[in-house]
């Protein structure tokens, strides 16, 4: 099973194709590989699974290849951490497919329609996921001035307080 491989099988209407483990873990947005560092050391320390997911839009402006080597390369610092990466690729259909040609089993995408369709067709036969609907809550690192705080603090609301929002 790889870094951005699908953990689990099974159909889902509305917002993601097939669920994983990893699903109800907390998400964070990164921006660089020290942010994504900084998350999944804040997840090992406290025994925690944690989902990576880019900006809004990274697909498109940063890359399915520049997402895929920062989460290699945090993950390769953290292999023990339970860790998922969802990349958005906003509403660009081909920005999708760029990212389930590289490998990315994970992708958020915020058109609909016939494309949907034809995405969630393509990702089933490469085992991806295409997540959609309004995004689940996050930590954003963007403005955060101690990342490496902000992660463990926001991390461990999840530890305390299993049922509780962000």
């Amino acid at each position: 099973m790889g870094l951005l491989q699908s953990h689990g099988r099974g159909g889902g209407a509305g917002g993601i194709a097939r669920l994983s483990p990893v699903r109800a873990a907390r998400r964070i947005i990164i921006h660089s590989l020290a942010d994504a560092r900084a998350a999944l050391a804040a997840a090992q320390e406290l025994r925690v699974p944690v989902v990576l997911a880019s900006a809004v839009g990274a697909g498109g402006y940063a890359g399915a290849m520049w997402f895929n080597a920062v989460i290699e390369a945090a993950r390769a610092d953290f292999p023990t951490v339970p860790v998922a990466a969802i990349l958005d690729c906003a509403g660009e259909a081909g920005t999708v497919l760029n990212a389930l040609r590289h490998g990315l089993k994970r992708v958020r995408f915020s058109g609909g329609g016939a494309a949907l369709k034809r995405l969630r067709d393509i990702a089933g036969q490469l085992d991806a996921e295409i997540e959609t609907g309004k995004p689940p809550p996050a930590l954003d690192l963007l403005h955060e001035s101690d990342p490496d705080a902000a992660c463990r603090r926001y991390l461990r609301q999840r530890t305390r307080h299993r049922g509780a929002k962000a």
